[in-house]
């Protein structure tokens, strides 16, 4: 295929369907802070810049490169419903799933960080 027949929104779409699961993999487990917000973002509009072939020194916004491309920003929202689906999958486990009580911080039988306490034994 000549590289005139690929158009902009295929290949859009080829970058949300082959590159995001690979970006994303094990994304539930993740812990989304700020930085990693931004990172993921920062992601989404390279793609797209990069699809546009428009240059980081083109002094085009990000706002403008999502217009041009006529796509919203998907990339964080599909990480948090993804994080929001697996919670909710790991809640509805059996009492007795280990994966369910270190989510719910209820180990059995779990001594508290720090030098044990003095019992009145060993004294």
């Amino acid at each position: 295929m000549e590289k005139s027949q690929h158009t902009d929104s295929m290949k859009i779409r080829l970058m949300k369907e082959l590159v995001w699961p690979v970006a994303t993999y094990g994304s539930e487990n993740w812990t989304l802070r700020k930085n990693e917000e931004t990172r993921l973002d920062a992601f989404e509009i390279k793609g797209l810049r990069k699809i546009l072939r428009v240059s980081w020194t083109a002094k085009k916004t990000n706002e403008w490169v999502l217009h041009k491309a006529g796509v919203k920003r998907e990339l964080l929202d599909t990480v948090k419903a993804r994080k929001l689906a697996y919670s909710g999958h790991t809640m509805k486990k059996q009492h007795s799933c280990l994966e369910k009580e270190i989510v719910q911080e209820t180990m059995p039988d779990a001594r508290r960080r720090g030098r044990p306490r003095m019992a009145w034994m060993d004294k």
